[in-house]
């Protein structure tokens, strides 16, 4: 069990990197945009190279940040019915979903999509718009960024069984904390209360 946990570490310190590179890819998305937008207004230039190389950093964002928001414990969950569960069955919840539902869906998207990303690389397949990108980095997405949310559920499946076998922690149980928000909220509800409370000062007469 150790030799899995210490590989879920590594799969972990994988998808950590990957996330964070996808935010830079949202400034990169954002910068591009912009400058696109100021030199169309200015100039009157505008580039299709430009306006798809925005939609592949887009698509890059969301494929290749799949694995870090499944890190991060970040998808949607039924949070009002998960929070009334025992920490062993949201963790047995998990393991089912990840077993019957994400390795399945992982596998078929890459089964599907690793063709394509093939023939635009043998082709050589371009853009159909006038100074377009070639197509195979954005159909490469697609496998890849299945591939790497597939590695971060079997990092997953490894700790929650380790924490049924009692071997590892709760990689779930900072769903019960507060996000920030619920912590800004509670501070500014207690000190609205504390200043309700303050005797206030009477006048002179």
């Amino acid at each position: 069990m150790q030799a899995l946990l210490k590989f879920s570490r590594a799969v972990d310190w994988l998808s950590n990197g990957v996330g964070k590179l996808s935010m830079w890819l949202i400034l990169a998305t954002t910068l591009i945009s912009a400058g696109n937008a100021v030199v169309r207004k200015a100039f009157n230039i505008s580039s299709n190279a430009l306006l798809e190389i925005q939609w592949y950093l887009f698509a890059g964002v969301f494929m290749l940040g799949a694995g870090y928001c499944l890190l991060k414990n970040a998808h949607v969950r039924i949070d009002f019915i998960a929070s009334r569960l025992s920490a062993r069955t949201r963790n047995w919840i998990d393991i089912v979903g990840i077993l019957v539902v994400l390795f399945p869906f992982c596998l078929i998207c890459i089964d599907l999509g690793w063709p394509l990303f093939v023939r635009a690389w043998e082709s050589g397949e371009m853009s159909q718009s006038a100074g377009g990108l070639v197509r195979w980095p954005a159909y490469g997405l697609i496998p890849l960024g299945f591939a790497l949310l597939l590695l971060q559920g079997v990092s997953e499946l490894i700790k929650r069984i380790a924490f049924l076998r009692g071997v590892g922690p709760d990689a779930l149980s900072h769903d019960d904390e507060p996000t920030e928000e619920e912590k800004l909220a509670a501070a500014m509800a207690e000190q609205l209360e504390r200043e309700s409370l303050a005797p206030t000062p009477s006048k002179a007469g």
